[in-house]
């Protein structure tokens, strides 16, 4: 099993950047899981936003995030990152941090949850 705690969200104007982090702790080795990101913004159905494979050769992304975001691990300090630039007011939402069952874009498919992180961009 593992724990994922995020950090790192906030309120930003249009046009801004913020880095999400998820730190992963447990009996499980972090390698051993894909990784990802999820956002739910109020009313919403939770939507897939990134992946990226154990060992990074794979990632993929929400078509509306691409060249904007960038999705990263560092399996040395069981961590996964998300950089967000040219954020957008449409961006706001909660980001899950999720383990396992990612790559199929669907949160039913996620193995383990963080709690969240709240994102605002104002326009």
């Amino acid at each position: 099993q593992v724990q994922l705690g995020e950090s790192g969200g906030g309120s930003v104007q249009a046009g801004g950047s913020l880095r999400l982090s998820c730190a992963a702790s447990g009996r499980t080795t972090f390698s051993n899981y894909d990784m990802g990101w999820f956002r739910q913004a109020p009313g919403k159905e939770r939507e897939f936003v990134a992946a990226i494979s154990r060992f990074p050769s794979g990632i993929i992304y929400l078509d509306s995030v691409k060249g904007r975001f960038t999705i990263s691990r560092d399996n040395a300090k069981n961590t996964l990152y998300l950089q967000m630039n040219s954020l957008k007011p449409e961006d706001t939402a909660v980001y899950y941090c999720a383990a396992g069952g990612v790559f199929k874009r669907d949160h039913s498919q996620v193995n383990y949850w963080g709690r969240g992180t709240q994102v605002t961009v104002s326009s």
